[in-house]
């Protein structure tokens, strides 16, 4: 049995050469890992737009810095063979990129190696980019991503598949093609001693784990950054759902809104006509603001500005001696960022069901103030309060569609982070406090 040939880098025996591709498995995975913790690598690999001349510069930086870093490691430090993964990086540049880039981080792949004396490295690694590119050109992204270093799993599935329905599975073309790929860059080596690195030993089955290791090295690759891909999409995903589920909660207000006020204007058509008429430039106000573009967040004080809109409104039509507001806003409070239109189904909720069904009226007090990184909004009446059962005071998550509604959208906006709370006393008012994150 022979111990294995002798690389020209001392000797490569089979136990080193079987560690060896072990831990050129593990450098893929660690690469890959620590490649795809940087959001901006995440942004130029996955991004859907194609990229500029400087975004693939930056991209081909991250992978071509550390691991030519890897090929100078191996061509100085004995038995280190594993460091280097330049030929299945080469076939990753040449899947994921394109082949121009592939040729290009080939080449740079190559300079430790020619300064080692390994002439051949530039001109074929020049050759795999090209034919890498090609592969990838030829083949649909998705397809590369599911690529799988199961290597048995896929020749499974594959028999199973093409002995029902014959045909050719690409998955199993890009495996096929690495590993000719791999075995063209052993013959090269073979023919050219010392001047093209490759892993070689007189050992058959050995070369065979050598071929296939290739496939491996760029499959786990693709593996983990496929999850992250994933996980990626899941998130961006989620977060379209929560803005859709906020757009539909946000439509419910203005309806809701609508429909109260102009309920107060044909109240007063007949008997007050010029106060009509004023409330129907105040609604046209309001009406205007609300059909604008805005954000999700607005500052307090642009919030306060709209619910001072409305109870211009509301005071209008109970009249100044009958509705009564008071305000204890914190000055620090005014530049928080809030959701938009968050107080004004809360003051419409305490008019309707709070202060309306008193003969008096009464009065609407807004309170803000700040509480360490978080700040406190406070709605009250001192109208009818809730009347439920024997209790004395009532706590409860909302009551009325303007209520549930902001509730809602606090939860799709903060989570458990927001806290919604009603506390009401029969016959003494309604507080509605609202305490999330000051950012």
């Amino acid at each position: 049995m022979h111990e294995g040939t002798p690389r020209y880098i001392g000797g490569v025996t089979n136990t080193l050469l079987l560690i060896t591709l072990l831990v050129k498995l593990g450098v893929s995975a660690a690469v890959a890992s620590a490649l795809a913790r940087s959001r901006t690598f995440q942004q130029l690999l996955f991004g859907e737009q194609r990229r500029g001349l400087r975004q693939t510069a930056v991209l081909l930086a991250f992978f071509l810095v550390p691991l030519t870093l890897g090929v100078w490691v191996r061509t100085t430090v004995s038995n280190f063979l594993a460091a280097d993964i330049s030929f299945e990086t080469v076939i990753l540049l040449g899947l994921l990129i394109g082949p121009v880039e592939a040729v290009v981080g080939g080449v740079v792949l190559s300079i430790p190696a020619m300064i080692h004396h390994e002439y051949l490295s530039l001109p074929f690694y020049g050759a795999l980019g090209l034919a890498a590119g090609v592969l990838g050109r030829a083949v649909e992204k998705e397809e590369v991503w599911d690529f799988t270093p199961f290597i048995d799993l896929s020749l499974y599935r594959w028999v199973r598949r093409n002995l029902r329905h014959p045909r050719m599975d690409r998955q199993i073309l890009m495996l096929l093609l690495i590993v000719l790929f791999e075995i063209a860059h052993e013959w090269v080596a073979r023919m050219y001693p010392k001047r093209l690195f490759a892993l070689l030993t007189n050992e058959w089955s050995l070369q065979v784990l050598v071929w296939f290791c290739a496939p491996m090295v760029v499959g786990i690759a693709l593996k983990v950054w496929n999850a992250l891909r994933i996980e990626l999409k899941l998130e961006e995903q989620k977060r379209l759902l929560l803005e859709a589920r906020l757009d539909a909660l946000q439509r419910q207000i203005n309806p809701h809104f609508l429909f109260n006020t102009l309920n107060s204007i044909a109240s007063l058509v007949r008997t007050k006509p010029e106060m009509a008429r004023e409330m129907t430039v105040k609604l046209a106000n309001i009406l205007r603001a609300l059909l604008k573009d805005h954000d999700s967040f607005v500052p307090l004080a642009d919030e306060l500005k709209f619910t001072d809109d409305y109870l211009d409104i509301e005071v209008v039509r109970f009249g100044a001696d009958k509705l009564k507001v008071v305000k204890d806003i914190d000055p620090r409070t005014l530049h928080v960022a809030v959701p938009s239109i968050l107080l004004q189904p809360l003051v419409e909720n305490s008019i309707k069901h709070g202060l309306e069904p008193r003969i008096n009226g009464g009065t609407i007090t807004l309170r803000s103030r700040l509480q360490g990184d978080r700040v406190l909004i406070e709605v009250a009446d001192d109208g009818v309060g809730i009347t439920a059962g024997p209790q004395n005071a009532l706590r409860r998550t909302g009551a009325g569609i303007g209520m549930k509604n902001v509730q809602e959208r606090l939860e799709v906006l903060y989570g458990t982070q927001a806290r919604f709370t009603v506390v009401s006393n029969p016959g003494r008012g309604t507080l509605v406090a609202i305490e999330i994150p000051a950012e």
